[in-house]
């Protein structure tokens, strides 16, 4: 790939992307049905005025009504890359790369030995299955069956309420409750939380919400370049696109849960949340024949009883790195395309997280997604390869890969549980999770 060295001129605020505390309930339209999802620009969107295919000026008012302009030195973008003033909430969808290759049943994928054949996904049954995009019914034999099997771990879930709607302003005895260890609201993780890579200039690989119509151009460019990637997957999302799931996975992509519905995991009842998580194990296996030991939480939302719950079900969970109570490595690309955010100001997040990664001991995980067009465009057009020509150069890879472990460790069937303990294992083994006395 040829890239485009090119300075951006933007006129932001300049912040380091906020914490989803701020949106965390503001974006439930985050799981409606995906064809639901169009937003239009709203009275704060940026007006944008293409320079070039590489650079635009912007003006924006500030809550001061004052516009600050920076300069953004991106060291290079993609020549094939879509202007920035096209990248807006309401977006002219175009047309989708096809996929540079189709997964064929009973094949096996060469980078996991001993993984089961590759199912037929034409011959999945969505009616075998709760509606999409709602969360699961907990009545179910299904769940009353993952639900038994959380209760013969004998994991010990803590008994905290759920949380209310609205976020922490709302919450504030929870978020006074420190032994409640609630990221969302302050940012406190455990140690089974993975927040980060390793080694230093590590960049741990995520996107989130798919598979959707844009993900094939995302797959394009990263083969193009010969990068891997961890999609975190939602559940409603696998049954409507379930031959772009077996491709990324054959094609050496790390697959992990990311829910069925995309709920707030904490405002959930212990049962509604091993029914979103179990649905979404299902469906994945169902598709590729093996179960991920990975989840990320919607929105980062989780507190010891998610965490509790989500071990229980083999599953370690995976945030984004944060440097503050306030400041995460999010880089904020969702809201292009409901309007409440511009391609600019996404650009000057990414620009404020590279700033605070160089000097950085350990690597970093980054959220990004490649549910809409806008996500996959500002990624594959700019993040990407201006990351590409980073100096000193980052290792860019899947976060199985940057914690060091075969990409076989990333499912639970063809996991090494003797060099790589299974989620729960682990956690009893540290004292990081507990078990009732008696079963």
């Amino acid at each position: 790939m040829k890239f485009v060295a090119s300075s951006t001129v933007l006129a932001v605020l300049p912040v380091l992307a906020a914490a989803h505390a701020d949106h965390l309930h503001a974006r439930h339209a985050h799981h409606q049905p995906l064809e639901a999802r169009q937003g239009t620009p709203s009275a704060a969107t940026l007006a944008v005025s293409a320079v070039s295919s590489v650079s635009a000026s912007t003006t924006s008012a500030a809550a001061t009504g004052a516009a600050t302009s920076f300069s953004i030195p991106l060291k290079a973008t993609n020549p094939t890359a879509v202007p920035l003033s096209v990248i807006v909430s309401n977006q002219p969808s175009s047309a989708t790369l096809p996929l540079d290759s189709t997964a064929v049943p009973g094949t096996t994928p060469t980078a996991i030995p001993g993984a089961p054949a590759l199912p037929n996904a034409a011959i999945l049954a969505p009616s075998n299955y709760p509606a999409l995009d709602i969360p699961p019914p907990i009545d179910s034999p299904e769940v009353q069956q993952w639900i038994q099997e959380v209760q013969d771990t004998g994991v010990v879930i803590p008994n905290f309420a759920p949380t209310a709607p609205g976020g922490c302003p709302n919450n504030t005895a929870a978020v006074a409750d420190t032994s409640r260890c609630w990221w969302t609201c302050g940012g406190c993780t455990r140690p089974t939380d993975i927040t980060e890579c390793p080694a230093a200039l590590d960049w741990g690989l995520t996107y989130d919400d798919g598979p959707s119509f844009y993900t094939s151009n995302l797959l394009t460019y990263l083969d193009q370049e010969k990068l891997k990637s961890t999609f975190f997957v939602v559940g409603s999302r696998v049954i409507s696109f379930p031959n772009i799931l077996q491709t990324q996975y054959m094609g050496g992509h790390q697959i992990a849960v990311h829910t069925w519905s995309h709920p707030s995991l904490t405002s959930l009842s212990n049962e509604e949340i091993i029914a979103e998580l179990g649905w979404s194990k299902k469906v994945i296996k169902d598709v590729l024949g093996v179960t991920p030991n990975m989840m990320r939480p919607p929105f980062g939302d989780i507190d010891d009883r998610v965490r509790a719950i989500s071990l229980a079900m083999g599953l370690t969970p995976v945030i984004w790195t944060r440097i503050s109570p306030l400041a995460t490595f999010d880089t904020g690309d969702f809201n292009i395309h409901g309007g409440t955010t511009t391609v600019q100001q996404v650009l000057q997040n990414w620009e404020d997280i590279l700033g605070n990664v160089t000097g950085r001991s350990n690597g970093f995980i980054v959220l990004e997604h490649d549910l809409f067009e806008q996500t996959v465009e500002v990624a594959t057009g700019y993040i990407l390869p201006d990351a590409l020509a980073h100096q000193p150069p980052f290792t860019i890879q899947p976060v199985i890969s940057c914690l060091n472990q075969n990409m076989a460790d990333a499912y639970i069937e063809t996991n090494n549980n003797s060099t790589n303990p299974p989620a729960i294992s682990a956690a009893i083994s540290g004292s990081l999770a507990f078990l009732t006395s008696v079963k």
